[in-house]
């Protein structure tokens, strides 16, 4: 209980601070999980139950203002939902949770050395899948300041902001003339993307990661120059380039050839 209070305090002392212009983000896998507004809410509940969403749910409850006592019940709820969950299947799968430690009572030493060479294999996997990404997205990137002289040059690149509706309203802002291109819609917007032009694609996430997603998906469907934006549109602003509003932004759709 008093970690949740604790949890609750800094929560809403930072959340104070943020604002209705707070995003939290969290990079996974190299992928980022963005969790907003409402749905924040809900998502207290089942927290414990999806890899990072334990981290951001909270800190995001703070940043939205929610009440001490409607965050003390959902706190309550998630963790009797996380503990009652673990019983219920303990309870059901009795017989076969019984029948799995006889073995390993049985195999020892054996069975957790390969349970556990198992698992150093896969983590191991999973690391080196991701290193390799990233090496490769830092083989790709472009600064700021190259994307800056790139277009006044007259090379004409195709900008793309691939943040999400969501995140867009929480900085409303643009790199001028940029596409909206979101990642959920990568898809349907593939055959209006140019081929024969670089295009630059740009996030506010930690690493670029919804930018890197895209960039991988496009390089999947045979687009040869295709690079994220170094520091998304966070590093173009402190840059000192310009930005405009947020209006009615052009989708791929409308690109002039």
């Amino acid at each position: 209980m008093f970690a949740i209070i604790a949890t609750l305090v800094v929560n809403v002392v930072v959340g104070g601070h943020l604002g209705e212009h707070a995003q939290i983000k969290v990079l996974l896998q190299p992928a980022e999980l963005i969790i907003l507004g409402g749905a924040a809410i809900g998502s207290l509940l089942i927290a414990k139950f999806v890899p990072g969403l334990a981290i951001i749910a909270p800190p995001l409850a703070g940043a939205l203002r929610i009440g001490w006592v409607r965050f003390l019940a959902l706190s309550t709820g998630a963790a009797m939902l996380w503990v009652g969950v673990g019983l219920a299947a303990g309870r059901l799968f009795e017989p076969q949770i019984e029948a799995v430690l006889v073995e390993m009572d049985r195999f020892g030493t054996v069975a957790a050395a390969l349970i556990g060479a198992a698992l150093a294999l896969y983590i191991g996997y999973k690391w080196w899948e991701r290193a390799r990404f990233l090496k490769v997205l830092r083989m790709a990137r472009i600064s700021p300041t190259e994307l800056y002289e790139l277009m006044q040059a007259g090379a004409e690149p195709i900008v793309v902001d691939v943040r999400s509706p969501t995140a867009r309203s929480l900085e409303p802002r643009r790199i001028p003339g940029a596409l909206h291109v979101p990642l959920s819609e990568v898809d349907r917007h593939l055959s209006h993307l140019p081929r024969d032009r670089e295009i630059i694609l740009y996030c506010t996430c930690p690493n670029e990661a919804s930018a890197a997603r895209v960039a991988r998906i496009l390089a999947n469907h045979g687009f040869k120059s295709v690079r994220p934006l170094h520091g998304g549109l966070d590093a173009w602003i402190a840059a000192g380039y310009a930005v405009e509003a947020v209006l009615e932004t052009p989708t791929s759709s409308e690109i002039r050839p």
